[in-house]
């Protein structure tokens, strides 16, 4: 390989490890960039490089966006007393392509597992249970992948707060196994508004 193809080499073996792409489809992406290189290539490397010096969580619920609070906690509309906890915040951005959940978010970061070494400390499970008194929280929806990791969380999460709020999950429309992130936008409303008490 020659030092003129190196750079272009070592992007598509980035590229390759983003999640769905494998190294055929992570060249084939390379190629097209290139040749778009004026319409495509040039801002995405601006663009990347602006997220790369921006992007931040929020500091009160876990969203990535720019500023140390998100949009979404910032809107004094979506303070209705109703936290829906999810697990990242690819979860939170399905629920909100859905458009079926108007209150605020709390993104765990993963799930409980004893196998992975993940207790509640290495999750943002303290911080729920302080939002929870702090916001005057009347619901907590769980809104969790239905996997044995996520329903362990929910239970452990629901332990927390018993007595404290009233704890909702979703219902209809989530297969065990399923991960919202995957989930077409009707699951995700029919599971919402068919959510259970716990």
């Amino acid at each position: 390989m020659s030092q003129s193809t190196d750079k272009i080499e070592d992007l598509i073996a980035l590229m390759a490890r983003l999640p769905g792409l494998g190294p055929r489809s992570a060249r084939r992406a390379v190629l097209h960039l290139i040749r778009k290189r004026g319409i495509l290539l040039a801002p995405l490397a601006d663009t990347l490089q602006e997220v790369a010096a921006t992007a931040r969580e929020c500091l009160n619920c876990g969203n990535v966006g720019t500023s140390d609070i998100c949009d979404i906690c910032e809107d004094a509309r979506r303070a209705n007393g109703i936290l829906c906890v999810v697990e990242d915040v690819a979860d939170l951005w399905a629920m909100e392509r859905a458009g079926v959940f108007k209150g605020r978010y709390h993104v765990l970061g993963g799930t409980l597992s004893a196998l992975d070494g993940v207790g509640p400390d290495e999750l943002r499970i303290p911080q729920l249970v302080t939002r929870v008194q702090a916001e005057e929280i009347t619901e907590v929806i769980l809104a969790l992948n239905a996997t044995i990791d996520g329903q362990t969380t929910v239970h452990y999460i629901a332990d927390q707060l018993e007595n404290r709020v009233e704890l909702t999950s979703l219902a209809q429309g989530v297969p065990i196994g399923g991960e919202l992130d995957y989930l077409d936008d009707g699951t995700i409303t029919a599971a919402m508004n068919a959510r259970k008490k716990l």
